[in-house]
């Protein structure tokens, strides 16, 4: 039986760079692709990296139950996981990975109990976050302290997950992460 592994962290917690490693691993497993009200940056493609909606779209899904979870991050700006998009890559016969956040990633365990693992990326404090999203350059200040605010609420929420594994070295993180995530489709 397919099996679901939840990845949730902190945004500059690594948690991405975890997942594509993972995906690169004799694991079977297939990335979830999330569902987002959000105009496509860059060279971004829907069904790619996400599956663009309108806010419109996005809101008719909510009230047929179309998402096994779903959050407004901001007025009319939505993100969430498709039942379809799940179901697709189960039938498949394939290990669905997922990169969400906590409250999302927490919904998802519940729904499909003993079947998916959680995993909660632990930055090793809320200073090196500072640091690795500075360094990242991508973000302003005022969105880089909205995010470690974040963050720390984030944070508060690892010990409801089944395994915590700090990244305070990455390639110890990855392999913590991939020899949990190996045991786990392995049992039965």
């Amino acid at each position: 039986m397919s099996k679901l592994i939840i990845f949730s962290a902190p945004s500059g917690a690594g948690k991405s760079t975890i997942v594509r490693y993972m995906l690169a691993q004799d694991l079977n497993l297939q990335f979830s692709i999330s569902a987002t009200s959000r105009l496509p940056r860059g060279e971004e493609k829907n069904g790619v990296e996400y599956f663009f909606l309108t806010p419109q779209e996005f809101k008719n899904k909510i009230a047929e139950g179309d998402f096994l979870e779903y959050e407004e991050v901001y007025p009319d700006k939505f993100y969430g996981t498709l039942k379809s998009e799940v179901d697709r890559i189960l039938a498949e016969g394939k290990n669905v990975v997922f990169d969400i956040d906590c409250i999302g990633g927490l919904n998802v365990k519940q729904i499909y109990g003993d079947r998916a693992l959680s995993i909660f990326v632990m930055p090793p404090s809320v200073q090196v976050l500072r640091e690795r999203l500075e360094k990242r350059g991508t973000d302003s200040p005022a969105i880089i302290e909205g995010r470690l605010a974040k963050a720390e609420f984030e944070m508060s929420y690892a010990s409801r997950f089944d395994l915590i594994v700090l990244n305070d070295d990455f390639d110890r993180a990855k392999e913590e992460a991939y020899k949990a995530i190996k045991a786990f489709i392995e049992k039965d």
